[in-house]
């Protein structure tokens, strides 16, 4: 199992997303927050098939993008978990009504859950990993020995849970299940520098709030 990404965080209060590929340059944009062409230029200079623009979560600064993306990719299926399903269309639910926007977009092509495994190609598979908490529908997507967490987890600090439909409960839930997984696993957030599990279960204990 091999795979490449590279970050860019030039969006929305400097929202992370990445674009992921194997060697077979079949790749995934995860989360839609930064400008089209900082995209497109890592996908043309790595000759890129786009299959997929897979969101952590649908909040207005992971997904500012995605309108632009999807015209640019209209092969790439977008997805989100079917907890955050209808928050496409509600700027409440989305969060864009916190910047000022009141944003609608086109809903998802279809919905994930726990458990699903998408293949870049085959033996090269990106496994989407329930974590409600910030969103009823976060997920964190595995690949390899790359957990990207969205707006769960963070370098030492966690998704808030006051927008919208958050809850702290679920979120501690989903953060225990995350700390229980291999320490090596590199954490890649939806904010900031990258970590690993080992580090933030050491250093970054969850306390309600």
């Amino acid at each position: 199992m091999s795979f490449f990404y590279k970050k860019i965080s030039e969006g929305m209060i400097a929202a992370n997303e990445y674009v992921i590929w194997d060697e077979t340059k079949n790749a995934a944009f995860i989360d839609a927050g930064d400008p089209l062409d900082k995209v497109k230029k890592i996908v043309d200079d790595n000759g890129l098939n786009v299959k997929y623009i897979i969101l952590t979560h649908v909040h207005y600064d992971h997904i500012c993008g995605l309108d632009a993306q999807r015209t640019q990719y209209p092969q790439a299926k977008v997805l989100c978990h079917e907890g955050d399903k209808d928050f496409f269309e509600n700027p409440y639910a989305n969060a864009s009504l916190l910047f000022g926007s009141g944003a609608k977009f086109k809903g998802a092509d279809g919905t994930l859950k726990d458990g699903d495994v998408l293949e870049l190609s085959p033996g090269n598979k990106l496994e989407i990993i329930s974590t409600p908490g910030h969103t009823p529908g976060s997920v964190c997507i595995k690949a390899g020995k790359t957990l990207f967490t969205g707006d769960t987890l963070f370098c030492g600090n966690f998704g808030r849970t006051d927008l919208g439909y958050g809850s702290t409960a679920e979120l501690s839930n989903s953060i225990d299940m995350l700390y229980s997984m291999d320490g090596d696993l590199i954490v890649e957030p939806g904010h900031g520098t990258r970590t690993t599990i080992e580090r933030e279960r050491r250093e970054n204990p969850f306390l309600d709030w």
